[in-house]
């Protein structure tokens, strides 16, 4: 088949390779634990459900909505991060929807970007920070996100790695992706590290794309930072927000972008070409989510934290070391040593194959992922714990194969 050359930017994707074996066993009729994929299991609360029908009832909202958001949503976005952050916004110059987050920087990034730009962009990192700048027609320069020591230690080593990279980069660099907390490797900052990059963005006359994501999904007492707290951050950055994780809406595909008048001017023009916006009654809706009791989202918090306990102490328990992380619904794993010559790829594979367990390889997330992979707790805890029996098993016959 031909594709024609922005196509051929993209390659093969690495996760297809696990997805085939994975729907191939389950043709067979094996059964499947998916940990692999970060596609959330939970609903959302009843009451932004009834929301939804209830508006989808009404003759009037099923005309063409807008692409940058009814005006009462991008209202309660700002409303939301005045209360939680104490961040001020201008709903009307300073916050878009958009159809989930992916859209929106993939979006951006095709309104900043030309050929010849360049982008900085850590690795290992979610696959859309890479490739939206590359739809886009701009080169990307990939940043070691570093994988070991302490939460300070790997802030400062990150900081240090930035500045080297853009100090080797030609052109200069036009714009920096970040994503705190961190998909896939969970990794966690304060808000001095958003203060130093802010200020040497600013320094450099660079963009700030941060992906806010996981800002919900925060356990055993750390709160995650909103870039948009350092003052003035808005003179040069925007932070992405999802309703995808917190509020389990998954498949509702509702994001927003705020900061940056100036991103958030160009965003909304080249959104007015492309799109209509999303289902008016799923923005109705999003506007009871966003204006709910926070405790809906601290529940779904607490059962992802909870599913992470039960994977964190199953996998000490036989054998595979790992910590508990500060946020996210990922749990970022270093191959046991005796399956690290296998790579990433292959581990996978294996654990689909003998255990039934299907995780993501790092690799998929960049070249730095390689030896690593990717738990996603979206299956309820007695599952997870069939997941961890299922690798005990194997481990021990790969023991006993050794000897």
């Amino acid at each position: 088949m031909e594709e024609f050359p922005r196509i051929k930017r993209l390659p093969h994707y690495v996760f297809a390779t696990v997805n085939d074996l994975k729907a191939k066993l389950r043709r067979e009729g094996e059964d499947i634990i998916d940990l692999g994929m970060g596609n959330p299991d939970l609903k959302p609360a009843e009451h932004i459900i009834d929301k939804l029908c209830e508006s989808a009832k009404k003759k009037t909202t099923h005309r063409y909505s807008s692409s940058e958001g009814i005006p009462r949503l991008r209202k309660a976005i700002s409303d939301y991060y005045k209360r939680r952050f104490d961040v001020d916004l201008d709903p009307n110059k300073e916050a878009i929807m958009t159809i989930g987050s992916k859209e929106g920087i993939s979006h951006l990034m095709l309104a900043m970007l030309s050929p010849g730009d360049m982008a900085l962009v850590p690795s290992p990192r979610y696959p859309i920070h890479y490739y939206a700048p590359v739809i886009a027609g701009a080169s990307v320069l990939t940043v070691p996100l570093p994988l070991e020591g302490s939460d300070e230690e790997k802030q400062e080593t990150f900081l240090k790695n930035i500045y080297e990279s853009y100090e080797d980069s030609y052109p200069e660099p036009k714009v920096l992706i970040l994503n705190f907390p961190n998909n896939p490797t969970t990794m966690t900052v304060n808000l001095d590290f958003f203060q130093e990059i802010v200020s040497f963005a600013k320094k450099k006359k660079m963009w700030i794309i941060h992906d806010f994501a996981y800002a919900d999904l925060c356990f055993d007492g750390y709160k995650a930072p909103s870039i948009l707290q350092v003052k003035n951050a808005k003179d040069i950055a925007v932070e992405t927000y999802s309703l995808t994780k917190g509020y389990s809406m998954a498949g509702w595909r509702v994001g927003f972008v705020v900061g940056n008048k100036t991103l958030i001017h160009n965003l909304r023009r080249l959104k007015s070409y492309l799109d209509y916006g999303t289902f008016t009654p799923i923005q109705v809706a999003s506007i009871i989510a966003l204006d709910s009791d926070y405790s809906i989202v601290e529940k779904a918090r607490d059962i992802y934290s909870k599913r992470l306990d039960v994977l964190v102490k199953g996998l000490n328990r036989i054998g595979w070391q790992v910590e508990k992380p500060k946020a996210t619904m990922f749990l970022w794993a270093k191959i046991p040593e005796k399956f690290r010559h296998l790579g990433s790829v292959e581990f996978s594979m294996m654990l689909l194959r003998e255990a039934k367990v299907a995780v993501a390889p790092g690799v998929g997330f960049g070249e730095h992922g390689e030896g690593y992979v990717r738990f996603a707790v979206v299956e309820n805890e007695k599952r997870i714990r069939q997941a961890i029996r299922n690798m005990k098993k194997l481990f021990k016959s790969q023991q006993e194969v050794a000897k």
